[in-house]
């Protein structure tokens, strides 16, 4: 069973495009996914924290309508 990692921005978005979202788009503060009718905030720091990675997670999830293990996240590196 895999930990949860830090993950660098450029992964982070790279993972999300293969979960089928499109972006990043460019908003007022911060740049956003989109999933069919969902957006998705990516902060602009260059590596994310666990706790960080974990909460954007949550989100995803609640899109998705899907849980993601670690395994699965790391899986889609």
């Amino acid at each position: 069973m895999s930990r949860w990692q830090p993950c660098k921005r450029r992964e982070f978005i790279r993972r999300l495009r293969k979960l089928d979202f499109d972006g990043p788009y460019s908003g007022t503060r911060h740049q956003f996914m989109v999933f069919e009718e969902y957006r998705l905030t990516i902060p602009s720091n260059s590596e994310y924290s666990v706790p960080q990675l974990r909460m954007m997670l949550n989100e995803v999830e609640g899109i998705l309508g899907q849980a993601i293990s670690a395994d699965e996240w790391n899986k889609l590196g």
